[in-house]
């Protein structure tokens, strides 16, 4: 397994993979697959030229995992970087990539910012227990924060400083 950054001609890879988690885990993201799927091509590239996505490559050519990474543009909020967009394919899944990326994103983030914030679902106990490992703390929850076909969810923040 290998982690890097994906860049704007990875587009493809990085639509597919989004596209898949969304249809698959709509809990876990704030976006919805209708919202996504219909988006041009360019815009998936568009989004790996403006943040940073690092992605796991399983297997020749086939990305088995994607973590974003965006700093806070706010003047005042420039300290905090946010991960996003957390996803491994379900046949990939207990190999250590999801500890890779967080690896990676962390690392990145450490150049940058000071603090370092996430947001998990109630209902994703691995996930959260990954993060909390990692060195991530609980700092709120938002209730009521999705809603997919009438179910609504709630979402945990968490967050670490670094350095």
């Amino acid at each position: 397994m290998r982690v890097r950054r994906l860049a704007p001609r990875d587009a493809d890879a990085f639509r597919a993979l989004r596209l898949e988690a969304l249809r698959l885990a709509p809990f876990a993201f704030g976006a919805a697959l209708a919202e996504e799927e219909h988006r041009p091509l360019s815009w998936f590239g568009q989004t790996l030229g403006h943040a940073a996505v690092f992605a796991a490559e399983h297997g020749p050519g086939q990305l088995g995992g994607m973590l974003g990474y965006r700093r806070d543009s706010l003047l005042k909020r420039r300290h905090i970087g946010h991960l996003w967009g957390m996803y491994v394919r379900p046949k990939a899944r207990g190999q250590g990539i999801g500890a890779a990326l967080l690896e990676a994103a962390i690392a990145h983030a450490r150049a940058e910012v000071s603090v370092l914030q996430l947001m998990v679902g109630e209902g994703n106990p691995a996930a959260r227990r990954l993060y909390e490992r990692a060195g991530f703390t609980l700092y709120g929850t938002e209730a009521a924060s999705l809603r997919v076909e009438g179910v609504e969810a709630v979402t945990l923040l968490m967050a670490m400083r670094l350095g």
